[in-house]
């Protein structure tokens, strides 16, 4: 998988949306669903200390460490 990776702002439940190109990759609540979300679609060996650090993904609403919504 080369196309940067957005993960949006958590909705009111947490959950960020995880999207590659125009593909929806699922929605994650933590680091370790976006590693397996990113796993599923199909780029092997990434772990949840990578998730926070590697310039593939692009964070909308907040960095790696906001898992709810503001307010």
């Amino acid at each position: 998988m080369k196309v940067p990776v957005i993960i949006y702002p958590p909705d009111a439940s947490g959950g960020r949306r995880v999207r590659s190109g125009t593909e929806t990759l699922g929605v994650a609540h933590n680091h370790a669903d976006v590693a397996e979300l990113l796993r599923r679609a199909g780029l092997e060996g990434v772990d949840e200390a990578e998730v926070a650090t590697t310039s593939l993904i692009d964070w909308h609403g907040g960095g790696p460490d906001v898992w709810s919504a503001p307010g």
